[in-house]
């Protein structure tokens, strides 16, 4: 379903919002303006309905926020050192918007773009997008594409394509938060586990300050499920950016086969396994969204969102030594970056 909303956004139109759903009565709601995931609603084996997402009472509302809920992040996802890289022999400057460093593709990122809508049905649909040639300082023009589809084992799948016309770091992921427990809730309690043997500790803005590490014997430790709750704040590496927001190495290495993580809520009435197909995932336990406006009359609070963003590992172009693939597209080659999240209702 296809609606456009009576409200209108920075380009003067209005907001489109597509609806999918399933067999099973899974209802996920999406936006053009960002190529957003705005809500998914999962039946319980109770009888009611969980919305698992973070969002905005109103699409208007995502643009008074700077937590990037459910949007589509590009051209590079996570942060770029110095807001510089080298590219064949030449530094490349792009668009700050976290101090001296970038964030998320800039502070006109794809996720403060209109998307078009390519295609849509009851179960899946396809946003393009055109980067010019020096948009936020990156080389060429970039085709994106972000398709959405609803399965009938319930998973939201995710996919990310995009081709240049010259050589360019090119790193697209989705920002969605979730909390299982359907309520404005301390996500800590959740359990979480994440199979990975390393992460990348990083300073107090985000950017990597050695080398991977790995998370035997450490609070990173995962691979075992446990409640976020269990190690936090309990070491430096957390404690410089208020909790979790670390990228972690996968054992998958790519194989989007393969369950890379595992979230319950607290209640244990509500599991989501993640599949990808990117090396990494960023776990971000929602250290600063003290104030982001919420569906609700009271805005979200520290620590009531948890996001696991797929994606290459931070500032990977000024680090071509670490052990994942090479972030840099060319020209005649396709980017192709799968995330499945598969809820799974609990007794």
């Amino acid at each position: 379903m296809l609606r456009e909303t009576p409200a209108l956004a920075a380009d003067g139109q209005p907001y489109r919002l597509v609806t999918l759903r399933n067999a099973n009565g899974v209802v996920v709601s999406l936006m053009d303006w960002g190529a957003t995931l705005l809500s998914a609603r999962i039946p319980l084996k109770d009888g009611s309905v969980r919305e698992a997402l973070l969002g905005c009472a109103s699409p208007e509302q995502y643009s008074e926020q700077a937590a990037f809920l459910g949007a589509s992040i590009g051209r590079y996802a996570n942060r770029i050192a110095n807001s510089r890289f080298t590219l064949d022999g030449k530094t490349v400057d792009v668009a700050p918007s976290q101090g001296e460093h970038q964030l998320h593709g800039g502070p006109e990122g794809f996720d403060k773009r209109r998307w078009s809508i390519a295609s849509q049905n009851e179960t899946e649909a396809a946003f393009t997008l055109t980067s010019p040639d020096g948009d936020q300082g990156y080389p060429g023009e970039l085709q994106a594409k972000a398709i959405y589809r609803l399965t009938d084992d319930n998973r939201i799948s995710i996919e990310y394509r995009a081709t240049v016309d010259k050589a360019c770091p090119v790193n697209l992921t989705n920002h969605v938060y979730f909390n299982l427990d359907g309520e404005q809730t301390d996500v800590r309690n959740h359990t979480l586990q994440l199979l990975a043997d390393d992460y990348l500790p990083v300073d107090e803005n985000g950017i990597p300050h050695a080398g991977l590490k790995a998370v035997t014997n450490t609070s990173f430790d995962f691979r075992q499920p446990k409640a976020v709750a269990q190690d936090f704040l309990s070491d430096d590496d957390q404690r410089k950016v208020n909790g979790y927001d670390h990228a972690f190495l996968l054992q998958a290495k790519g194989d989007a086969t393969q369950v890379v993580a595992n979230v319950w809520s607290q209640d244990k009435k509500l599991q989501m396994a993640v599949y990808t197909s990117a090396p990494a995932i960023q776990f971000y336990s929602g250290n600063f969204l003290k104030g982001t406006l919420s569906r609700t009359s009271q805005p979200y609070d520290t620590w009531q969102g948890l996001a696991l963003e797929s994606e290459f590992l931070p500032d990977t172009p000024n680090h071509p030594e670490w052990p994942q693939p090479d972030c840099v597209l060319q020209p005649g080659e396709e980017y192709v970056s799968l995330t499945e999240y598969q809820f799974i209702a609990l007794s």
